[in-house]
Formats: C-alpha cells, sequence, structure tokens
C-alpha cells in the first residue's frame, strides 16, 4: 500500500510543478474526499491507460487564473482551460509509466471521490487551500476494474491492448515548434511569418496525444496532405 500511495503523492507533485497559477501551490496533506465535494461539479479530468489505469481529476477553488491564461476576454479566447491544463495533467500521469492519457474534460466527479480507493490531495497556496488532486489507480489482471467495466484477456499485452481498442486518440502532425510571448501573438495578423525550430526537408513528427511515436515525411494525396511514417520510435525515444 506505501507504494501506491508513494505514486499518489509523486503524481500530486508533479502536477503542482506544472500548474500555471500565479502563486506556486504545495502539496500538503492527504485529505478526506469530503473535503473537495464542493467542487465536484467542475472538475477537469482524464484518464491514463498503461501498465495501470489512472483516473485524474483536479478541483479548482478558484479558477480566475484559468481563465486569464486561457486568454478569456481577448482574441485568444478560443483556448480551452483543458488545453490550458494538459502539460500538469500529462506531468502528473509520468509516474505511472509508459501509456496514454486521454483528452481531458470538465465533469462531475462525485463518483469517483466517493471510491474508498481515491485518494484526494490538498493543494495550497501557503494560506488557503487553492485545489483539490484526487487520484485513482486501477490495476490491471482483475475480471472486473474498479470503474464497473468487465473485460476478458487476463494481464496479457493482448488483453490489456483489448481493453482500449474502440477508445479515440488524436494523432497529430508536428512540422516545428517555437516560443512567443503572449504579446507577440497578440501582434499576429495574415502575412505575418513565424520561424520554427525546424530545418526544410527535417522528418515532421507524429504524435499520438501529444506523445511522441514517430518521424514522417508530409506528402499530397488526392489533394489532401497525409503523412508517410518513415520511423516507428521505441518507448525510450518516445518518452526522452
Amino acid at each position: 500500500m506505501s507504494i501506491t500511495l508513494t505514486k499518489h503523492e509523486l503524481s500530486a507533485e508533479r502536477l503542482v510543478e506544472e500548474l500555471p497559477s500565479p502563486v506556486a501551490l504545495k502539496v500538503v496533506a492527504l485529505v478526506p474526499a469530503r473535503a473537495a465535494a464542493a467542487y465536484a461539479r467542475q472538475a477537469v479530468t482524464a484518464t491514463f491507460v498503461g501498465a495501470v489505469t489512472a483516473d485524474l481529476a483536479l478541483m479548482l477553488s478558484d479558477r480566475t487564473f484559468l481563465d486569464e491564461a486561457a486568454g478569456a476576454g481577448t482574441q485568444l479566447g478560443h483556448v480551452s482551460v483543458t488545453d490550458v491544463l494538459r502539460p500538469a495533467m500529462e506531468s502528473a500521469s509520468s509516474v505511472f509509466g509508459a501509456g496514454v492519457l486521454s483528452d481531458l474534460r470538465e465533469s462531475d466527479v462525485s463518483g469517483l471521490l466517493s471510491d474508498p480507493d481515491t485518494a484526494v490531495f490538498e493543494l495550497s497556496d501557503g494560506s488557503n487551500a487553492a485545489a483539490w488532486f484526487a487520484v485513482r489507480l486501477r490495476e490491471h489482471g482483475n475480471s472486473q476494474d474498479r470503474a464497473g467495466d468487465v473485460f476478458a484477456g487476463g494481464d496479457t499485452a493482448a488483453g490489456r491492448l483489448g481493453r482500449i481498442n474502440n477508445i479515440e486518440m488524436a494523432l497529430t502532425v508536428e512540422i516545428g515548434r517555437t516560443r512567443m510571448s503572449v504579446r507577440d501573438v497578440l501582434s499576429l495578423e495574415p502575412g505575418k511569418i513565424i520561424e520554427l525550430d525546424r530545418s526544410a526537408g527535417a522528418p515532421a513528427d507524429i504524435l499520438l496525444n501529444g506523445r511522441l511515436i514517430a518521424h514522417g515525411e508530409v506528402v499530397v494525396l488526392d489533394q489532401d496532405y497525409a503523412v508517410r511514417i518513415t520511423r516507428i520510435l521505441d518507448v525510450a525515444e518516445g518518452l526522452s
């Protein structure tokens, strides 16, 4: 049990390191689920699937900084709070090893909080509880998992993969990146050229739910853009 709790705690610590909060938050303590119940209806959630399945939920007492980070009230207002929080959730899920993190969504987590296997951590700004982070681990290998879904196939690789066969994932092709200040982004206009960190002719990155899995080259197929895979990365390369 101590190993599991260590993973819970480490996940919470990784989360706060990446949260775009104006004040650095600190993981204070493991608290009763009822402490976060008032904010259960507006939680940001995600599920990690790998050697274990982990349900993650973040509840904030004040979401103002999220709206500001998403550009509410500006021409960047189309950026969602789930996009803003994804790096933090990715960091939180990284402690569970190789796997895939689902899309983030806003949902009611009353059921998650009512599960005795869920650990809830208070995140403090130094004086008050600013947020709560809930984590539930579901080990593979049982005939029925904690969420109530019945699976077949035991704990074999095929059985584990069979559980997620019908899950849709976002495949992204990335030709390059750059970093810009908010001031520069707000000054963008038609005709503006943005220089990327990759030379012409270099392979494009292929990402699955934000994680690098392969390299390829962009081609045109029947007047549509497509990507031809040139190299599949192993797990170590994709996580580096």
